[in-house]
């Protein structure tokens, strides 16, 4: 066994060219590659090995048309590299991917990011290999994803404040009348219906006012962002980066952001900046769900005022069935749990079908969910309405 694990490394070396060679030693039984290796096999072959397999050491990156890989090729490839190689290999196989297959030419000429159109998967690219930029690029590159974080929050911002806003107001109304505590702005919208033209005034046939108990901190909404910053989650961290961003910017709800592959970091106090937000994120690793789920729960002080949504490919490394149960039990307690998928290549959710299964099983909300339909899935969690009409709509491609 040792010695067929020898040869199985050589020719992970090697690459696909040498199994001729092995064949005639007698050794190629011994060289049949499956799982992780085959994983392995393909991520070294594509900057090692220009082969018929996809592979892209051609050096086509970067350099403008032709056929090189798109961005989601390349970012999926430097998830794998991170989740199959130890951290030292890592390192050494993203820096020479920077010098073999045209990425260089990307990181060291800030002007070529200056001059590119912001592009989603490009600036998953960038964050994955933040650390190999250099430091005279690192300015660009962080206004690169600048742009695309912009372009996002001009896509969301409004509409998830108006939709939170919305949600969130009519919960804080009080039927005890107070002078103090009129909502102007429902009270005269609701009663433009009463409008009389003799005297050009707005009758309100009802007044509104704010409940004046919900301005303390107890009395607010907690909305926890679990996300999961594996190699594969690219474009889902970014959309997320920009969502926990808004939320955090809003003073009626509580926004706390958690990311996690193998190790949890609590991103929350990096929430005033997007881009700062983002760069905290290391993208690529494993996945341990379970671990960040019960680092979340501490977070839950009044259940049912707790807004959890797990934002996953939910491809677990961890405990599974501890997973599944921490989940149902917090669910059980209270909390809102909604799991949004993983999204990239314009909206396609890939994701764990097992486990999606069980957590549907389990009256989890589980769907992927465009960016464009994130405020209304906010304005609907917010307001304790059944998400399965919502997710039939998504489905349908009218949500």
């Amino acid at each position: 066994m040792e010695n067929e694990t020898r040869i199985k490394r050589w020719r992970l070396i090697l690459g696909a060219e040498s199994e001729d060679s092995f064949s005639q030693m007698g050794g190629s039984g011994m060289t049949q590659l499956a799982g992780d290796e085959l994983l392995m096999d393909q991520a070294l072959a594509a900057i090692y090995h220009n082969t018929s397999e996809g592979g892209f050491g051609g050096g086509s990156f970067g350099k403008g048309g032709g056929r090189g890989p798109s961005q989601p090729v390349i970012t999926k490839w430097m998830g794998d590299v991170r989740s199959l190689f130890a951290q030292d290999v890592v390192k050494i196989i993203q820096t020479d991917a920077v010098e073999r297959c045209g990425l260089k030419q990307l990181l060291l000429e800030p002007e070529l990011l200056e001059q590119m159109e912001p592009n989603i998967g490009m600036a998953s690219a960038i964050l994955m290999l933040k650390d190999q930029i250099p430091k005279n690029s690192k300015e660009s590159a962080r206004e690169f994803i600048r742009k695309i974080v912009e372009e996002i929050n001009r896509l969301l911002a409004d509409d998830i404040q108006r939709a939170v806003t919305a949600a969130v107001n009519r919960r804080l109304h009080s039927p005890i009348p107070s002078a103090a505590a009129l909502d102007v702005q429902n009270t005269i919208k609701r009663g433009l219906k009463n409008y009389n033209l003799q005297k050009k005034k707005v009758i309100p046939d009802h007044f509104y006012f704010f409940d004046r108990t919900t301005s303390s901190a107890a009395n607010k909404f907690t909305i926890i962002l679990d996300i999961d910053q594996s190699g594969s989650m690219g474009e889902s961290v970014i959309y997320s980066s920009v969502m926990s961003c808004i939320l955090a910017s809003m003073s009626s709800v509580k926004t706390r952001v958690v990311a996690f592959d193998t190790q949890v970091v609590d991103l929350t106090e990096q929430c005033q900046d997007p881009v700062d937000l983002l760069f905290g994120f290391q993208l690529g690793g494993g996945t341990d769900i379970n671990q960040s789920v019960a680092y979340c729960e501490q977070f839950i002080e009044h259940p049912r005022k707790t807004l959890f949504f797990l934002i996953s490919d939910l491809e677990e490394g961890g405990n599974r069935g501890a997973l599944l149960r921490r989940l149902g039990e917090m669910k059980e307690s209270g909390v809102t749990v909604v799991s949004l998928l993983a999204i990239a290549d314009g909206g396609k959710p890939y994701y764990d079908v097992q486990v999606a299964g069980r957590l549907a099983s389990m009256g989890i909300p589980c769907f992927a969910c465009n960016p464009q339909n994130l405020p209304e899935l906010l304005k609907r969690t917010l307001k304790g309405e059944d998400l399965g009409q919502f997710k039939e709509l998504l489905e349908k491609g009218k949500g």
